[in-house]
């Protein structure tokens, strides 16, 4: 590793593997001897001649002036470019023994007495690539970077050797060297990863060179050493991590931490400068304390590193702190700002301005002449032309019979054919998105079915109300039963009165009454426009949907009575010259891929009769019959289009096809708002179904509420009874006396007797005892799948669901008070699909994917919102 001081930074550069002399010649000679002929042989000597010189040139070590380096360079690209022609014609690989007694060996660049023997072509492209890395690193690290050209040069070099690297990692070649057998670290592709990273860091180095002497502003310049930073810490990490961390040695680890550390420190005190010129003392002093303990952490870790390097971290480390004692006194004497917590810093902004060399270019080989006459099987090679000279022609012809088929399409459309005839046999069709539409609405119902779901509407808030009633009921029969025993025993009857109680409860009735009314204005908008637009929507009624469409009818009064023929003419030019043209093309294009299929000359190439080129003539003149009859078939389409087109417009004078194509669209266009409307329609009925259901289960929640307040209550009213009584009869009392508080008591109702059938069910059950009105709280269910119990309270003459189940509960029959018919079901149907979110029936229209604007804004602000 070597190191240079530049205008006030110390870097490195990379030595190269060293190899001993490997004689390339005689093995590939032989090689070509036993796989060819000696002719082949004799024919390739000069290749492998100069194969040999480069080989020995790069051997030879390096001279440390720019002029000597450049000339290495070149010559390692040249072999590596040779090495790249060698590969593919020679089979050098250690288990692989064609080529004999040819072995390389290298020596570790970092670790010297280490070295690799081994015969594969792996093991040189990757030694020979890392010289390249290295021999760029040191023209970068040879060059001035007091000057603008050296400092231009240095920050070039390292990014080609930076280049160097990634390709040796990128491309795979270090990863083959290590599964051939390659033992060394230096060549492995975590050390070049590491390398490409530490070239980097010294390539943006420089431009912080160049920024700092063109004094560019502070912002810019720490954003630039930020980024040094980051390519330092990187290559940091990888020597730490194996299999790095125990082959270099620790002053070089030394070196890249400290000028991690460096660079980190050095982007925090360029950044302060910037808060400094912004008057935001607080997180310049924050950044400035960050930076120093950087420095000071890594320069405990340093051992060994170059003076030059460990003056520059003192020297901005002093810097450093004299801008830190400034800022300080000023914030004390001055700003007064709290400084904040380095946790609380965001990351310092970072700007890469390198990135490696792409070797892709100099590296690329297919311009070499190396080996050119000597090729693997040439047979081949000739079969891959030929082979490339037919798919050309059939991709040719391919779309060529393709593009006929679309303008036939295309044709046909502008005449409206095949449409127009089989609308006047009757056999109309919608465009496909309108038919799929208009389906869908069906299939929910259609416009006939909205009246069942506007009843749905009015029966749910019936529900509601209902149930509203009842809750308010309950309430209301509660509160009169504490004020008479209030008024029966006056001061004595302390407990707190049932309106203060219940107040919360009273509000949220009357919110629910509130959202229920405008909810039944609602209804009315949405019933409104259903009879409004009723007569517009009717036409999604009609089954099939075609038979709305309009048809083309024969002229009353024919002048020749020739419209049967002229029908006859078109429909023989459609339906079998112009049918059987593209069944034509379809077979001609199966026979083209059928002939490629079995094409085969390569027995005729191995044979070696005349040239390529004569034989791929005669070869490929087989395929010219079938060019020329899809080149008849096209000509042939376009001439019956022709004809067609004339026909056409004959039989469009003959049937009135303008006034018909009018009235199609305008029965298309009423269509499409039909179900546009029906669409907006139907989203705001399911908005007002769901509003009801999630309304009924609230009001079902705050009735069970009521109830179990109610069951408190009486629990309370008994115990109170019970010690008003002992208060007035004392604690000794006679069985007369005892009698007469009978007497006194018998006002109040019966507390043992079962409740009469109205009577809520809290007075008279005991905790856990479900015996309330089937309509007091719904019984629990899933989300939405029945939208309010069934009623047992019902007269039994009128089952709301059919006769009950063996052993089910039975309310006693009773004759409920008149305008409360609180048992009965609401509608007969009411497991419906829009009522039920998780059974809900096929179609696309069952749950409202429209975007029009609903009758019924969202619950959570005119309608229910959960307390």
């Amino acid at each position: 590793m070597a190191s240079a001081a530049g205008s006030s930074n110390v870097m490195l550069a990379i030595h190269e593997k060293k190899t001993t002399p490997t004689d390339l010649y005689r093995p590939l000679r032989l090689y070509v001897a036993s796989a060819y002929s000696e002719r082949e042989a004799a024919a390739a000597d000069d290749d492998l001649s100069a194969v040999r010189d480069l080989r020995a040139e790069v051997e030879q070590p390096s001279l440390p002036d720019p002029s000597s380096l450049e000339q290495r360079r070149d010559a390692l690209l040249a072999y590596a470019r040779a090495l790249a022609l060698v590969e593919p014609r020679f089979p050098i690989s250690p288990d692989r023994a064609h080529v004999h007694s040819l072995t390389f060996t290298w020596h570790d660049a970092f670790k010297g007495n280490k070295k690799c023997a081994l015969g594969s072509i792996h093991l040189e492209k990757a030694a020979v690539l890392f010289n390249l890395g290295a021999v760029d690193s040191q023209i970068a690290l040879a060059a001035d970077r007091s000057t603008d050209v050296g400092i231009r040069t240095a920050c070039g070099a390292f990014q080609s050797a930076a280049g160097a690297f990634a390709w040796l990692r990128e491309s795979g070649v270090a990863a083959k060297a290590v599964a051939a057998g390659a033992t060394t670290v230096d060549i492995t592709p975590e050390c070049a990863g590491m390398l490409e990273k530490l070239m980097l860091a010294q390539a943006q180095e420089c431009f912080f060179e160049k920024v700092i002497a063109g004094g560019k502003p502070p912002a810019l310049c720490s954003k630039v050493a930020r980024q040094v930073g980051i390519f330092y810490e990187e290559a940091y990490a990888a020597l730490s991590a194996p299999p790095l961390s125990q082959h270099f040695d620790r002053t070089w680890v030394s070196h890249v931490q400290l000028k991690a550390a460096q660079f980190y420190a050095d982007a925090c005190y360029r950044y302060s400068l910037d808060l400094h010129e912004k008057e935001e003392i607080a997180e310049e002093i924050a950044r400035l304390k960050i930076g120093m303990s950087a420095l000071a952490d890594a320069k405990k870790a340093a051992k060994g590193v170059a003076a030059q390097l460990m003056d520059s971290v003192n020297k901005l480390e002093s810097n450093m702190k004299i801008n830190l004692e400034r800022a300080m006194k000023e914030n004390d004497r001055v700003y007064l700002m709290r400084v904040p917590a380095a946790g609380s810093l965001g990351a310092l902004p970072a700007a890469s301005l390198v990135k490696p060399t792409s070797l892709a270019e100099v590296l690329d080989a297919s311009k070499e002449r190396l080996f050119s006459s000597l090729v693997p099987d040439g047979s081949m090679k000739a079969l891959s032309k030929y082979t490339e000279m037919v798919d050309n022609i059939i991709r040719i012809q391919a779309e060529k019979l393709q593009q006929a088929s679309e303008i036939t399409r295309v044709r046909l459309k502008e005449m409206d054919l095949p449409d127009s005839i089989l609308s006047l046999e009757g056999s109309i069709t919608l465009p496909v998105d309108l038919k799929e539409d208009v389906e869908a609405v069906q299939i929910s119902g259609g416009p006939a079915g909205l009246e069942s779901e506007l009843q749905q509407l009015r029966d749910l808030r019936r529900v509601n109300q209902e149930l509203l009633v009842q809750t308010e009921e309950l309430l209301q029969k509660e509160a009169n039963e504490d004020a008479q025993f209030r008024t029966q025993f006056g001061s004595r009857w302390t407990r707190p009165q049932s309106s203060t109680l219940t107040k919360n409860i009273q509000d949220r009735l009357n919110l629910f009454a509130a959202n229920l009314k405008k909810a039944a204005d609602s209804d009315s908008l949405i019933e409104r426009g259903v009879k409004e637009n009723y007569p517009l929507m009717s036409i999604l009624d009609k089954r099939p949907i075609e038979s709305a469409l309009p048809s083309i009818s024969r002229p009353i009064m024919s002048l020749d009575g020739n419209e049967d023929a002229i029908v006859g003419a078109l429909k023989q030019s459609l339906v079998i010259q112009l049918e059987s043209l593209g069944a034509q093309r379809a077979g001609l294009e199966d026979m083209l891929k059928e002939m490629k299929r079995k094409d085969d000359i390569l027995p005729k190439l191995m044979a070696g009769v005349g040239s390529h080129d004569d034989l791929f003539k005669k070869e490929i003149s087989k395929y010219d019959s079938i060019c020329a009859e899809i080149a008849d078939n096209i000509v042939a389409q376009e001439q019956l289009l022709l004809q067609i087109q004339a026909q056409n417009e004959q039989f469009a004078t003959v049937f009135n096809l303008e006034d018909y194509k009018a009235a199609r669209e305008r029965c298309y266009k009423q269509i499409a708002a039909a179900v546009a409307k029906y669409r907006e329609i139907k989203k705001n009925i399911n908005e007002g179904l769901n509003f009801y259901v999630t309304l009924q289960e609230a009001i079902g929640k705050i009735k069970q509420q009521c109830s179990d307040f109610i069951m408190t209550r009486n629990i309370q009213c008994r115990e109170m009874i019970e010690d008003v009584q002992r208060k007035l009869a004392g604690f000794n009392f006679s069985s007369s006396s005892h009698s007469s508080m009978q007497r006194n008591a018998s006002v109040l109702p019966d507390q043992s007797s079962p409740p009469p059938p109205h009577a809520q069910a809290p007075y008279a059950a005991a905790p856990g005892v479900d015996s309330r009105p089937g309509y007091s709280q719904p019984e629990p269910r899933p989300a939405y799948s029945q939208p309010y119990p069934p009623s047992y309270g019902a007269p039994p003459q009128q089952p709301p669901y059919g006769a009950p189940a063996p052993g089910q509960y039975q309310q006693p029959p009773h004759q409920p008070p008149p305008g409360h018919d609180y048992g009965q079901p609401a509608y007969p149907g009411w497991r419906g699909p829009y009522y039920n979110a998780h059974q809900q029936q096929p179609g696309p229209y069952s749950q409202p994917p429209y975007n029009a604007p609903g009758a019924y804004p969202p619950h959570q602000s005119n309608y229910y919102r959960p307390q």
